[in-house]
């Protein structure tokens, strides 16, 4: 398996680790896609119960600029977002909810959602303890359960992902459609994750001149098992649930995810840098983030921006609106009112 980062990982704002990433002993799953519900989710959620105990502890995430008011994202993050005052966001995956907080502080009104109750709970404690209630909300709910436990249909600007979510989800196109199913009508998903052409590569399979092997393909369909040695924020501690379950996505199986949901893909980005270690090989630029500092081999991240369109999907054919309409629709034959800008 690649080195697929946990669903957080280490990143200059809240991590004071920069050592080398986990590393995983890798297998396929004996159950390959078939592995039952209950076997996978079990298996994660007692994952991250013991990586949030990990980073709470000293050693862990570094919450120092959070606690003072001044909460950061990664560079990558901080260049793209863009404002986010009066807006209401969702953070799906939000572990501790660092960055959600972040986002609090800078006059979002934001919901976190995770499966870890021990990441919630301390999410609602730092909340609490920076005056973040009022505005601040978590959630603790399964990610395919999401519509279950936050019934709000429609009821947010944003939606955003990030670093090393998507690798814990076995269906895409599920975690699309529940994407799709919180935003408004114009609203939009920020997701940043690793760039899936890096992580088929892995510091434990053999490389030349100290670079990172194959070790899993770019299209693996079963799911592959990890046992973590070392926890990525803190690489002196080993998690006590050290096995998780995970599975390669394809970037074009991302982005049809997405527009099989109805949504607009309306940039994609890819970067030679990455918001954690996720090589040995890679050092650390001025501004946090991760390379190889020789040469840009390859995209180590990407990020994506997608909406939700302002039209039914029958009157944005001509637009480009992300789903097909019909070849004439109703008003063929009348002229036509400029859509309005998304």
């Amino acid at each position: 398996m690649a080195q697929i980062p946990s669903k957080r990982r280490p990143r200059g704002a809240t991590s004071g680790r920069t050592g080398p990433a986990a590393r995983h002993s890798p297998h396929r799953s004996g159950g390959g896609p078939s592995m039952t519900d209950p076997d996978w989710r079990a298996t994660n959620r007692a994952h991250w119960e013991s990586l949030a105990a990990i980073h709470l502890a000293p050693g862990g995430y570094d919450l120092s600029a959070l606690r003072a008011g001044a909460g950061r994202l990664d560079p990558i993050l901080e260049a793209e977002l863009g404002p986010v005052a009066g807006l209401r966001v969702l953070h799906l995956q939000c572990h501790i909810g660092d960055e959600t907080l972040t986002l609090a502080q800078r006059g979002a009104t934001v919901t976190g959602l995770d499966a870890s109750a021990i990441a919630i709970g301390a999410a609602r404690r730092l909340a609490a303890e920076l005056g973040l209630s009022d505005r601040a909300h978590f959630v603790e709910a399964d990610l395919y359960r999401a519509a279950e436990a936050l019934p709000e249909p429609g009821g947010f600007d944003l939606v955003l992902v990030t670093w090393g979510s998507l690798c814990w989800l076995p269906d895409l196109a599920g975690w699309a459609r529940i994407v799709a199913g919180f935003l408004r009508p114009g609203g939009r998903l920020h997701l940043a994750e690793g760039h899936p052409a890096a992580l088929v590569f892995d510091d434990r399979a053999p490389g030349a001149a100290g670079k990172p092997g194959w070790l899993v393909p770019y299209f693996e369909r079963e799911a592959v098992v990890l046992e973590e040695e070392a926890d990525y924020a803190n690489p002196a501690a080993r998690p006590a649930a050290a096995r998780s379950v995970t599975w390669m996505h394809p970037l074009s199986a991302v982005v049809g995810a997405l527009r099989g949901a109805g949504l607009a893909l309306d940039w994609l980005h890819e970067h030679p840098r990455v918001a954690w270690r996720m090589f040995r090989a890679l050092e650390r630029d001025a501004d946090g983030l991760w390379a190889f500092p020789d040469r840009p081999w390859l995209p180590l991240a990407y990020s994506l921006g997608a909406s939700r369109p302002l039209w039914p999907a029958w009157q944005c054919s001509d637009f480009g609106c992300g789903r097909p309409g019909p070849a004439s629709p109703p008003w063929s034959g009348l002229r036509r009112r400029a859509m309005p800008p998304s």
